[in-house]
Order: structure tokens, then C-alpha cells, then sequence
């Protein structure tokens, strides 16, 4: 297959969605076509979709495609049902607010709607793909704001990121790629360096993926290795996405980033979040209330299809994700401007 150097992981057609298959990549591109919530839980749950508002736009044609299936003509019986839809879903991934903030944004568009059942139905379809045409929209934003905080420099930079937050990550472009996917445009970008992010490998297998398919010049380096090329001045700035924000500006996203905006702050280099303002959840005051998500062992204890330690008398700990405290990062950029962690009040005002 043909891939265009624009990543589309969501795509609606013919009544059903189609998924980047991302467990495959960067060996296989495949489109995985998802035909009901069942399944789209499932894709969620197995990270054949993955990434905050990825997630969430997924999940909001979970619902419809759940709605779709159901045959009650009754309103109220019709609405049990679909609340039943929407908590399966939201139990695939507990520390990613996107997927909560969607499904309660189609469950409120369901309960509001008036009239019968089917004009329900065509209610949610229609939001749901509001959600996803905003995100593209959102990501492009992001990138536009993030450009203009990004340090200025006579040389190109270059520009370290965690994990993937890229097109794959959201409808398309990107948060923190689409900050760097800004910088390429614009021709201020030398290059990306991207960590492997153990232990499911996202920067290694996707972030590189995307990079590559645009001509983006890559690095990549263990994880490992930050703290080393910081010291040696490699390192311009460091960019990376969220899987939720807390009100103080405290950060979720995948494990490893904590660790990194230590070292950035060792090193004074400038560390940036890019999220979309969807993605700030201004219920929980600081990072220590947001759940963090607790994977199966098999993911540390392999590589693949490999053993990496003894099969016997190992114990495992895999947080998927960790929290870095508001006072590490520099700025959060967001499709309406950058903000300090402590300026995030004043959006929810």
C-alpha cells in the first residue's frame, strides 16, 4: 500500500471506522476496520489506537457504531442501553481524559437530542465527526503556537520528543509532532531526536515511522541517552505530548517523561507540553489524583517475541504512564497559545 507522508489513524467510511493498525507498524501498515463498540473497546484496550485524542475520537464513534446496533425503538429503554455502550468504553484506559471528555460529550449530545431513536443515531454520527474534524483542526493550532515559543535561535534546532505524539496519536499531525512537523515547515527545525520509548517501543516503531515518512530528519537513541546528549549541548528543546493535565498544571504521559524533564532542567533545557485544552482536567487539582494505568508484565519481560529476563522468580512493575510536576515544565502549548502550569486557572475562567 501506498502511504501519503499525511497519516490518517482514523478514517470514517462506508459506515465503519478504519483503524491504523499500530501494533504492526513500522513492518506492517495496515487499516483494521472496526464495525462495533465491542470491537472498538477492544482496539482501544490492545493500543491498536493509542494516543490521548486519538482515543477520544475513537471512542465517540464507538458510541455511534454501539447506537447503530441497537434495536429498541423506545427513547428512554434506547439511552439505557447506550450509557451501558459508554461505560465499557470508558473502562479501556483509565489515565487518558480525552476518552472520558468524548464519551461524555456524545452521551450529553444523545440525552439533549429530541425525538425519536434514529434521529438520535444521526445526531451522534454528526458529533462524532465534529470530534474528529476538530482535532485535526486542534493539532494544527497546536503547531502554530508551538512554533512561536520555541527558542529563538540564528540555528536550526533540534528537537527531542517522548513516545509518539504525532499524527498517529490524534486525527492527524499531531501535538508534539505537530510542534515539530511547525518547525520543519517553517524551516527551523535541524532535527527530531526521538527516544525509544521502552517499553512498547512508540518512538522507536512510530515516531521515527512518521518522521521518515515525510523527510523529517530522525535520530534515534535509547532512553537512556538523554541525559548524556543534553550535556554535550545536542539538545535544543524537548517536546512531548499528555494523556491528562491536572489543574496545576501537573503532566500524565507515557512513563519515561518524568525522568526526562528532571534531566532537562539539570541541563536548562527548555521542556514543553503540547495538548489540546481538551486534554486539561480542571477536576483534579493536582497530578497525585490521576490515575495511572498498570500494564501486563509480559511487555517489560519481552521484546517482541523475546525473553528478556528469567521466566522464574522475577517480580514486574509497569506504570504506563508517570506524572511530571508542574514546576519542570516550561510551558504548555495549547491550540489557544502557551501558558505557564500556573496560568491554567485562568482558561478555566
Amino acid at each position: 500500500m501506498t502511504i501519503s507522508s499525511q497519516v490518517n489513524p482514523i478514517i470514517w467510511q462506508d459506515d465503519l471506522v478504519y483503524l491504523v493498525d499500530q501494533t504492526l507498524l513500522p513492518n506492517q501498515f495496515t487499516l483494521k476496520p472496526i464495525k462495533s463498540a465491542s470491537e472498538m473497546a477492544q482496539a482501544i484496550k490492545t493500543m491498536v489506537v493509542r494516543g490521548a485524542p486519538a482515543i477520544g475520537v475513537s471512542a465517540a464513534y464507538g458510541i455511534y457504531l454501539g447506537a447503530r446496533d441497537i434495536a429498541i425503538e423506545n427513547r428512554e429503554l434506547f439511552l439505557q442501553e447506550l450509557g451501558s455502550i459508554a461505560e465499557m468504553l470508558g473502562e479501556t484506559r483509565p489515565t487518558a481524559v480525552n476518552l472520558f471528555w468524548a464519551i461524555e460529550r456524545v452521551m450529553k449530545v444523545a440525552n439533549e437530542t429530541a425525538g425519536d431513536v434514529e434521529t438520535i443515531k444521526r445526531r451522534l454520527l454528526q458529533e462524532a465527526q465534529t470530534i474528529h474534524q476538530e482535532d485535526l483542526e486542534t493539532c494544527l493550532a497546536i503547531g502554530k503556537e508551538g512554533l512561536a515559543i520555541l527558542p529563538q535561535t540564528k540555528k536550526k534546532l533540534t528537537i527531542l520528543t517522548h513516545c509518539n505524539a504525532g499524527a498517529l496519536a490524534t486525527a492527524g499531525y499531531g501535538t508534539a509532532l505537530g510542534v515539530i512537523r511547525a518547525a520543519w515547515s517553517a524551516g527551523r527545525l535541524d532535527r527530531v531526536i526521538a527516544d525509544e520509548t521502552r517499553p512498547r517501543l512508540q518512538g522507536a516503531k512510530l515516531t521515527t515511522w512518521e518522521c521518515a515518512q515525510e523527510g523529517i530528519p530522525v535520530t534515534l537513541i535509547s532512553d537512556n541517552m538523554s541525559a548524556h546528549c543534553m550535556k554535550l549541548g545536542m539538545i535544543d528543546a524537548v517536546v512531548v505530548g499528555a494523556d491528562r493535565i491536572a489543574a496545576n498544571g501537573d503532566t500524565a504521559n507515557k512513563i519515561g517523561t518524568y525522568g526526562l524533564a528532571v534531566i532537562s532542567k539539570m541541563h536548562n533545557v527548555p521542556f514543553y507540553v503540547a495538548a489540546p485544552l481538551s486534554t486539561i482536567d480542571f477536576s483534579l487539582a493536582t497530578g497525585e489524583q490521576i490515575p495511572i494505568e498498570q500494564r501486563h508484565s509480559s511487555e517489560i519481560s519481552h521484546v517482541g517475541e523475546t525473553l528478556i529476563c528469567p521466566s522464574t522468580g522475577v517480580d514486574f512493575y509497569n506504570p504506563a504512564f508517570d506524572v511530571t510536576s508542574c514546576e519542570l515544565i516550561t510551558a504548555i502549548i495549547t491550540e489557544k497559545g502557551s501558558f505557564k502550569p500556573s496560568e491554567l486557572l485562568t482558561l478555566r475562567r
